[in-house]
Formats: C-alpha cells, structure tokens, sequence
C-alpha cells in the first residue's frame, strides 16, 4: 500500500474547514484502488485471464491491475472490459472501460452486461476470470431477465430510490429482475475460475451484496423481491410479477459454478474510518468511531449525531473526533435537489443550531452525493448565524428535500469530481473544548 497523507497539527487557530476537507481526502486515499491492487495479483493462469467488472471503482481497479500485470508477468495474456459511471472512466490499453448511466440504469450498461456475459462464456478450467466488482455496479450492470423489459427495471428503480428503501432491499429486486446477477455470471464463466476483487459500499460488507453479486450465490429468493415491492406498495408490472412468481432462482451456494471461485474484500467503510483515525490521532485529536455501518433516514441520523455532539462536548478537556460511515436513505418528499450526505448534514445543523465549537462535514467516498456536482458539504459555527442572516430555514429545506441548495447558498457544497472509489458515506463531527 502507497502511503497516505497525513494530517497538520490541530492548532489552536488552525482553520477547522480545510483540516476537516483534509482528513476527508486521507479516508478516500485510504480506499483508493491505486493503494490496494498490486499485493492481491495472483500468478497468471495456464490460459487465458479474462477480466470483467462493474461499479464506480471499476475502471480504476481495471487500470491498477494492468499496472500491476505490466510489471509482474508483462508477456502474459489480459483481456476483458468493465463498465463504470459516466465521467469515471480511466484509461486502460489491455482493458476496455465502458460508461454507463447511475443510478437509473440505460441501455448502455444493458449492451455492457450482454458483453460480458459473452467474454466470458466460451472459457475452460484453465482460464481464469477477475471481477472487479464494486458500488454503483447493480445499476451499471444491467440485464433484465427473459421477459422483463428494461422500461420496467427503471421504474422499478426510480420507485424504490424515492421512497428511501435500504440498499439491501433495493438490490434484492435488482438481483432477482436479472440475468446477469446473483452469482449469474459466474455460472455463465464456469469451469473458469472466478476470483471476485470487491470494494465495498454496504453496510455490514456482506459481499453477495455488493453491486447485487453478479458472481457471488444469492441466498434471497424472487419470493423476497416480490415482498419488498408489496412492502413499499410499489406497482408491479404483470410481467415483473410473473417473472418472481415463477421457477427463475438464483445458483444455489451449492452450484458447483462456485466451488473454484475466490472473494477478495479490498477495500470497506472501515477502512476509511480506520484511516482517519490514525490521521487524526496523530495530529493531537481523540477520536470515536460511531460505526461503519449506520443507516436509516438521513436527516434523522444527523438529528441524533447532533444530540450525541452536544452531551459529548460537555465532558472533553481536548478536541474530540466522532466518525461514521454507511449509507443513509432519503425519502424524497419535496422536488429539492441534494443528496444523503447534504440531507444528513443538514439535519445535523438544524440540531445544533450554531453550537459553539461544533464543525462537521458529510461526503459520499465517490465524489457524488445522490445525482448532484458534489461529494457533500462541511459547516462551522458561524454557518448558522450566516444562514439566519440569508434567511435560509433549515426546516423549510428539509421539508422540500433542497439541501444541496441550502449549502449552496452558503458556500459550503465540496466538490471533489470523481474520486474512482466508493465506500459510501464518510461523516465526521469534530468537538472543541467550550472555553469557559
């Protein structure tokens, strides 16, 4: 692993902002495909290697593989394509990367699935495959099942995205409405070995669930998917009904697809979180990690981590770092524009109402909140005087879901680009002591 960048000294007058917009850079460095690739590159096989992979990270692990390959066995075969998000391509001379749509899928990822599915078909057992598997990839990835109609799959999508489900229940539709998920293409590459590179963006890194596990097995059935649309009273289409009503299960854990096949965990929430703490411990700042894993409403999360915040600021003699990760939800109720980390931020705000000493900052690891130009947004105490001043209403924000605009008004907003990774959310409070 590369080293990281290190964080300042947490002086006094140190300018909390930019030492905050540090440590954010240290989290998504810590997870970064460039400092994680190289120590995992297996010997080449007897036959060909073949790689294949979708999510936001795709391309950049496409590129640090071949790096990695051109100066451990350059003579050796490498071939294959991944897809990723529009603008998160990286370029790769053995390796084609493709772009496609998220998070509404389109028929670019639908044409990238096809092609991989046809990569990897005519393989022997002395072949192998790499999937570069990471978020973002269920809806870069897309190959409706026999009978289903992308039309259906988006707006199966665009329902379960507006009414704040879980990624978990999200994912379980999207596994069972495909013919390339749910350990699919891992049966379509056998007897080829399939190891499976993953960088995590889901709460608990179960890795089946990451980008829905087109090469892992699936111990959900259609029945579940069926169920998560009757659970948020989503229409179903006749012919999505169907589909999960009938005889079209996943490959069993069992299937003999699998029984070669390697998962590497490359990277996680954890990891990031781990990071920033090193960082932060050495610049001189306590630190408490909240969990890797937190999920639920945004704003409401952000409401109790500023309740947490204010009880935590009356017993510290020094600064305090709280830090968390996951993946948040937002039920969309308003036609604002924002994403989770933006939401969460602003539920944060509203609940310490200018709190001397209280700093924060909220980004998702990708560089992209929700669909926006920005990877989240930071605050300071005075942000909520500024904010009365402007006549900005926290609450009249939230009620239209509009917090991109919010921190847009008051200058706020980080805008990183594509960061060519993605464990989801990287939240951090940081605590100075009240002087008396």
């Amino acid at each position: 692993m590369s080293e990281l960048p290190s964080l300042p000294e947490l002086e006094p007058t140190a300018d909390v902002a930019a030492w905050l917009r540090q440590l954010a850079d240290v989290a998504v460095a810590a997870v970064h495909p460039e400092t994680l690739v190289a120590d995992q590159l297996p010997d080449p096989p007897p036959g060909r290697t073949v790689v294949v992979g979708a999510g936001k990270a795709a391309a950049a692990m496409a590129a640090a593989l071949e790096r990695a390959w051109q100066t451990r066995c350059p003579e050796a075969p490498l071939e294959g394509l991944v897809v990723t998000r529009y603008g998160h391509g990286e370029t790769c001379r053995r390796i084609e990367v493709l772009e496609a749509s998220h998070p509404m899928p389109d028929d670019l990822g639908e044409k990238a699935a096809r092609r991989m599915l046809e990569a990897v078909g005519s393989l022997s057992k002395d072949d192998r495959v790499i999937a570069l598997i990471s978020g973002g990839g269920s809806a870069l990835m897309t190959l409706p099942a026999p009978g289903i109609s992308l039309a259906d799959k988006q707006a199966l999508n665009r329902e379960l995205l507006r009414c704040g489900a879980p990624i978990r229940d999200i994912n379980t539709v999207r596994r069972h409405l495909s013919a390339i998920k749910g350990g699919r293409l891992a049966a379509a590459a056998h007897p080829a070995q399939v190891i499976t590179w993953l960088i995590s963006d889901v709460p608990g890194d179960e890795p089946s669930l990451v980008a829905s596990g087109p090469t892992l097995p699936d111990a959900t059935t259609p029945a579940d998917a069926l169920a998560v649309l009757e659970r948020y009273a989503i229409a179903v289409p006749e012919a999505v009904r169907r589909h999960l009503s009938g005889d079209h299960a996943a490959p069993a854990p069992t299937d003999a697809a699998f029984a070669r096949d390697e998962t590497v965990l490359l990277a996680r929430a954890a990891d990031a979180l781990e990071a920033a703490r090193r960082a932060a411990e050495a610049a001189g700042v306590t630190v408490r990690v909240l969990g890797d894993d937190l999920e639920g409403e945004a704003r409401e999360l952000g409401r109790e981590q500023g309740r947490q915040a204010l009880a935590a600021q009356s017993e510290i003699r020094r600064p305090l770092l709280l830090v968390s990760g996951g993946e948040t939800s937002v039920t969309v109720a308003g036609d604002g524009r924002g994403g989770r980390n933006v939401e969460y931020l602003l539920g944060l705000f509203d609940a310490l109402q200018g709190a001397p000493g209280i700093h924060a900052l909220a980004i998702d690891t990708d560089g992209i909140d929700g669909s926006e130009d920005n990877a989240g947004a930071l605050f300071s105490p005075p942000d909520f005087q500024r904010a009365r001043e402007l006549g900005l209403d926290p609450l009249d924000f939230l009620s239209r879901n509009d917090a991109y605009t919010f921190f847009q008004a008051l200058g706020r907003l980080i805008a990183t680009g594509p960061t060519r990774t993605n464990v989801n959310d990287f939240r951090a409070i940081l605590l100075l002591p009240r002087t008396p």
